[in-house]
């Protein structure tokens, strides 16, 4: 996630705001174990995937956001 942006711009915001830092985080927390259970290292049942799946795309839609949001404030 955030990929294109600059590495500095993200860990500036990260530093700056606690609430990103946190859900940035959390997200790549379930994007590791959405990984390992898909290549079966991590067993878990299909309806908890499906949710940590649905959580880590909250997580990133939220975070997407206030990145936005942030970049409106600057410019």
């Amino acid at each position: 996630m955030f990929e294109n942006q600059q590495r500095d711009d993200v860990e500036a915001l990260m530093k700056a705001d606690a609430e990103f830092r946190r859900l940035y985080q959390h997200h790549r927390e379930l994007d590791s174990k959405v990984h390992d259970a898909d290549i079966g290292v991590l067993p878990i049942d299909d309806v908890t995937l499906a949710s940590m799946k649905k959580e880590k795309l909250l997580a990133k839609a939220r975070l997407e956001r206030m990145w936005t949001d942030r970049a409106h404030l600057i410019h």
